[in-house]
């Protein structure tokens, strides 16, 4: 199975190869995203049976002669990369078929599509190699191809405002983490310098050592996923790049860089202490409501979206520190049932994550424009679309019965379990990061209320939101496929919890209580006396109070009903400008929150009497983490840089002089020495 994999990453670097031999010919496109989708579909499904069949042999290796001269390069497939490569496949195979679509209707909104088609193919083959490779090299490399082929992909379109800077930054905090992944395998491999994973493992490594590599790991792979205060480039790089795009990199390749951070810390390092779980869960935490409440104040579609992976992201990293926690104290039970959360949600927010980008893509492609105030109405001119991302919204908000509510409330299953641990610093800090697992929740779902609302509810606000078309059928399928698969996992989840458990038993000696597939109706988390949950009979029940809450009012209601004018809260004029915006929306929560996490600053501006110009009414909004974290070096970056330029604009007398006054200063220390 790993040949078959490894033939379908050579197989998707000669797509790379034939999009720029080919890139005059006119259904280049259909060739390239068909073939990323044929090969995607391919690697999910064998991913599925290895799997299914509990894993192949420890044997299931292999070592080729390529790289540098001294070294070969180590690939293997193991049950963890295993169930990462169902992910990066089946959501791989979704984007593809919505790129598929727009590359047969291309429009005035997707300048030049073919400078993407050489580096698309190239970005999922690189995902693919960081998951089976098995040694320092391979992976390392594999991480850097996959940071550039995205770099180049953000960059696709550079001739807009600020995706060029966009593109510089994504590449700054990449260089970043690969320097910091470096230094974590350095330590792993010692003196003798085996970069081999297997040699890592059994080596002994001291809890310095441990801890510096868990520290390093946050840096290079959670700087990757997007955690606080490493997320900046994520904003930025998303919003910038093709909408299909955006969707692989935030549904995609930042659950590569949470395999790096799981394959590091829960396989290679081994054991932790018990405080590296409180570390992981804070920073989950406040990369959780950090996340949720930038995205709040967002009028751009896709940078809202790209907000909410950050909050995504932290839940993931609440639950990992809690399986830290848990395995430290050696409670593998518990350990496991995080993780299986983890798991969990990694796969469902590659799912409605990766809808949300390529709906926002359908809108864009429509309406030419990312601006939620210059939609609206979409609903009548765009269902399919409409209906879609209504799906996705609701599962990211996790409401009951998708897919999003499963993971978070095992989750909250697990925190739960949180005053069982000894150490009182985790039982004090466990109910704030619950508080803060649900506050981020709540704010999802007032998030997406006024992102589904303004866009496609109302009327439209523009002249080309009330004439957008619906996108083709290629994309409505991907897209409700991908919306199906919220539906599904939300009322079956046991197919997949049986995908995750081999991958949970690996990393933590157990499995979660309802993971064994023996029911699945009903999932159990710890024992049924506790807690269960029925996706099936939630939905059943939701279906009936609807049914008959409805069939209440017509019986009984309906009679006293009256026709007459809309109450139009005091403004008769029916001019689309009189709607709620996507500014007034936020406006509470801005100011509840805005004002100490946000440092929010509302400006109003009011002409004087008789003046005819219009009020204005401005928000300002500042991230922290550039004030504190990246606009002082950059200072002194940019300081040293203006210092040494002196160097510059010297006279020809002056570099013989300082030439002098070096080599005089070279002999003096030579002389000292000897």
């Amino acid at each position: 199975m790993l040949g078959f994999v490894l033939w379908g990453v050579l197989a998707e670097g000669l797509f790379g190869v034939v999009a720029v031999a080919g890139r005059r010919v006119t259904s280049i496109g259909t060739v390239i995203y068909g073939g990323c989708l044929a090969v995607s579909l391919s690697v999910a499904l064998t991913a599925v049976l290895f799997l299914v069949q509990g894993g192949a042999p420890a044997n299931d290796a292999l070592i080729l002669p390529i790289g540098l001269p001294w070294l070969h390069a180590h690939f293997r497939l193991d049950v963890l990369s295993a169930f990462f490569l169902f992910v990066v496949g089946l959501g791989g195979a979704a984007v593809s078929l919505f790129a598929l679509g727009h590359s047969r209707h291309p429009n005035k909104h997707y300048p030049d599509p073919t400078r993407i088609l050489p580096f698309y193919p190239l970005f999922l083959a690189a995902m693919t190699l960081v998951l089976v490779a098995d040694d320092a090299f391979v992976f390392l490399f594999s991480w850097e191809f996959m940071s550039l082929s995205s770099w180049l992909l953000v960059l696709a379109n550079h001739r807009e405002k600020g995706n060029a800077d966009a593109a510089f930054i994504y590449l700054v905090m990449a260089g970043i983490g690969t320097v910091a992944l470096l230094f974590a395998f350095g330590l792993l491999a010692g003196v003798e310098g085996h970069y081999a994973f297997s040699a890592m493992r059994g080596a002994p490594h001291t809890v310095a050592l441990a801890t510096a590599v868990l520290l390093l790991a946050l840096i290079g792979a959670g700087g990757k996923a997007g955690i606080v205060p490493l997320h900046i480039w994520l904003p930025l790089a998303h919003p910038s790049a093709p909408s299909w795009v955006s969707a692989l990199m935030s549904g995609v390749m930042t659950k590569v860089a949470v395999y790096g951070f799981i394959r590091l810390t829960f396989d290679l390092v081994g054991p932790g202490q018990w405080w590296w779980g409180g570390l992981v869960m804070a920073i989950g935490g406040v990369t959780a409501v950090m996340g949720v409440l930038k995205a709040l104040m967002q009028h751009d579609l896709k940078r809202l979206l790209a907000y909410h992976t950050v909050e995504n992201i932290g839940i993931i990293f609440i639950a990992l520190g809690l399986a830290l926690a848990f395995g430290a104290n050696h409670r593998p039970a518990l350990a496991a049932l995080a993780l299986t959360a983890a798991l969990l949600h990694v796969f469902n927010h590659s799912v409605f994550k990766s809808l949300l980008f390529i709906g926002s893509g359908a809108v864009l492609w429509a309406t030419g424009n990312r601006n939620m105030e210059r939609q609206g109405g979409l609903i009548h001119r765009m269902p399919g679309t409409a209906l879609a991302f209504l799906l996705g919204s609701a599962a990211i908000s996790a409401l009951p019965p998708l897919n999003g509510f499963v993971s978070e409330w095992l989750l909250l299953q697990g925190l739960l379990f949180g005053p069982q641990l000894p150490q009182w610093p985790m039982k004090m800090e466990i109910p704030i990061v619950a508080a803060m697992l649900a506050l981020s929740a709540a704010l999802a779902a007032t998030c997406f209320v006024k992102a589904f609302g303004i866009v496609f509810l109302g009327r439209p606000r523009t002249p080309e939101a009330a004439q957008a078309p619906e996108t083709d059928r290629y994309s409505l399928t991907a897209m409700f496929f991908l919306a199906g698969l919220c539906v599904l996992v939300g009322i079956l989840p046991a197919p997949i919890l049986d995908l995750i458990e081999p991958a949970v038993r690996l990393l933590s000696g157990e499995t979660m209580a309802g993971a064994e597939g023996t029911n699945w109706l009903w999932l159990v988390p710890v024992d049924a006396a506790r807690s269960s949950y029925s996706g099936l009979a939630m939905l059943v029940l939701t279906a009936l109070a609807a049914v008959t809450l409805s069939l209440l009012i017509r019986r009984y209601l309906s009679h006293g009903v009256r026709r007459s004018a809309a109450w139009d809260c005091g403004f008769p004029d029916d001019s689309p400008s009189s709607q709620y915006t996507a500014s007034s929306f936020a406006q509470p929560i801005r100011r509840v929150f805005g004002t100490a996490l946000l440092a929010a600053r509302e400006e109003v501006t009011m002409p004087e009497p008789g003046d005819t110009s219009p009020a204005r009414f401005e928000v300002r909004l500042t991230d922290y983490a550039w004030n504190w974290f990246y606009r002082p070096p950059g200072r002194l970056v940019l300081s040293l840089a203006e210092w040494t330029s002196v160097m510059q604009r010297q006279s020809i007398r002056r570099y013989l002089g300082f030439m002098f006054a070096t080599l005089i200063i070279l002999l003096m220390v030579g002389m000292s020495w000897n």
